[in-house]
C-alpha cells in the first residue's frame, strides 16, 4: 500500500478517471433498455401496417363483389348490399370493424362505397378504411348493323 500512495495526489485522480472511463460495466443493459422498446414500437408499427393494407384490400374486394352484382342488366341495389355483405362477413371479421356498405344504383350507373376501421394493434391508433368504386349499368344493345 505505501507505494500506491507514493504517486502524487494529480497522479492519483488520473488513475481514477482512466480507470472510470474505460470500465463498460451496464453499458449492454442501458442499451438494451433503450432499444428493446423501440424496437418492439417498430415492430408493431409494421404489422399495424399490415393489417391496415389488409383490411383495405378486404373493403376493395367487397366494393368490387358489390358492384359486379349490382351493375348487371336485371341487377339491384338490393343484390349488390346483398352481395358485397356477404364477402364482409367471410372476410372482414378479422381486420375490419364497423364496416359500413352503401350500394346507390340508378338508371345509368353503379356506385358503392363501403367504410370501416382496420384493427388497432397499437393503443390510441384509428386507421380508417375507405374503399369506393362506379361503373356503368349493363345493358342490351341491339346490334343495328343491316350491312348484307
Amino acid at each position: 500500500m505505501p507505494a500506491r500512495h507514493a504517486l502524487p495526489p494529480r497522479g492519483r485522480l488520473a488513475r481514477r478517471v482512466r480507470h472510470a472511463l474505460s470500465g463498460d460495466r451496464g453499458e449492454v443493459t442501458v442499451e438494451l433498455v433503450i432499444a428493446t422498446p423501440l424496437l418492439l414500437l417498430a415492430l408493431l408499427a409494421i404489422i399495424q401496417f399490415a393489417v391496415w393494407s389488409h383490411a383495405t384490400h378486404v373493403a376493395q374486394a367487397a366494393a368490387s363483389q358489390a358492384l359486379a352484382a349490382a351493375r348487371t342488366q336485371d341487377g339491384t341495389a338490393g343484390a349488390g348490399h346483398a352481395a358485397g355483405q356477404r364477402l364482409l362477413d367471410d372476410l372482414a371479421a378479422g381486420p375490419l370493424r364497423e364496416s359500413r356498405l352503401a350500394v346507390v344504383r340508378d338508371a345509368t350507373s353503379v356506385s358503392v362505397s363501403i367504410r370501416g376501421e382496420a384493427v388497432a394493434v397499437l393503443p390510441g391508433v384509428h386507421l380508417h378504411v375507405h374503399a369506393e368504386t362506379v361503373g356503368e349499368v349493363e345493358r342490351f344493345v341491339p346490334d343495328t348493323d343491316t350491312t348484307p
